[in-house]
């Protein structure tokens, strides 16, 4: 799991690399030719992404020097974690959820969640069998841990 993180975060490092050394230059030049930057909404708008590509750059870098320090040795075998995939049953209403925690971009439409959202911060540590209690703005949930996959099972 960390290692296809690092690679599909390495892929997009790539992708944007090359257009903030190759395409953005272009298109900054094509646009300096044109004349008056003042009013060049083609320069202001390479200039923009530049920008942006800049600091999603930095914020790629940051995660992977991250990952790199994970060491997946010194995460549980029989307890929630990173990469954890965790089948809870909400005690109240008998209905089971599956959550899949990770370390920092979450795809809800996978049923993945951060490990410093509270749902991942009340199941963090917890074992099999675990009752642990979900507090939320408008509610509190009683969810008991009925499976538990972690990163060692994948």
């Amino acid at each position: 799991m960390i290692e296809e993180l690092k690679v599909k975060l390495g892929a997009e490092v790539e992708k944007l690399q090359h257009e903030l050394n190759v395409v953005l230059p272009n298109e900054i030049r094509k646009a300096v030719e044109l004349g008056d930057l003042r009013e060049n909404s083609e320069y202001k708008a390479a200039l923009e992404r530049q920008q942006f590509v800049q600091a999603r750059l930095g914020q790629l870098r940051m995660r992977l020097s991250k990952l790199s320090q994970i060491d997946v040795s010194q995460i549980a075998y029989d307890a929630v974690g990173l990469g954890s995939a965790v089948t809870v049953e909400d005690e109240k209403t008998g209905k089971t959820e599956i959550y899949n925690l990770v370390f920092g971009d979450v795809d809800f439409e996978e049923g993945h969640v951060s490990m410093s959202s509270p749902i991942g911060k009340a199941l963090v540590g917890k074992k099999l069998g675990d009752t642990t209690i979900l507090r939320l703005p408008a509610s509190v949930r009683h969810l008991k841990l009925v499976k538990i996959k972690t990163i060692h099972d994948v």
